[in-house]
């Protein structure tokens, strides 16, 4: 078995996006991180992306640094990069949760974090452990697809 990583990063959508271009996105998404054994989960709040990505340290790397210079993001921050004992998004080339950032407020520490104007790429490193752990635990799963 190779060497397991995931990385989590937040940034913000440099544009809106419609139904129709966050489909266009999770295709490509879904064929490219086939294609390099890449599997994760995309949350949308807003305008705000939370998204992980797990697989070999080489193949996160290099998705990654792509993600970094993608013109629809901007305020791409790592927030989490650690190795992994096994994949918790297996099933999912690239799931998508659009999320009310209301529905974030059951998770310990959120349910004033986005009255402050704040966005995802702001949170702090327990606070994304926070909010990958309530996705593990189940939620929103029922809504996303893969």
């Amino acid at each position: 078995m190779s060497a397991l990583i995931h990385v989590a990063y937040a940034s913000e959508a440099s544009v809106e996006f419609s139904n129709e271009a966050l489909r266009h996105l999770l295709e490509g998404a879904r064929r490219n991180n086939a294609a390099i054994g890449v599997t994760g989960i995309l949350l949308l709040v807003d305008r705000s992306f939370f998204q992980v990505l797990e697989g070999e340290p080489a193949a996160v790397a290099s998705l990654y640094e792509k993600i970094e210079q993608d013109t629809r993001h901007k305020r791409v921050v790592k927030l989490i990069q650690e190795p992994i004992k096994e994949r918790d998004f297996r099933d999912w080339s690239m799931g998508l949760a659009r999320i009310a950032p209301k529905e974030l407020s059951a998770l310990p520490g959120f349910s004033d974090f986005f009255t402050t104007g704040r966005s995802l790429n702001s949170l702090p490193p327990g606070m994304a452990q926070k909010l990958l752990s309530g996705f593990r635990a189940g939620q929103w799963r029922a809504r996303v697809g893969g």
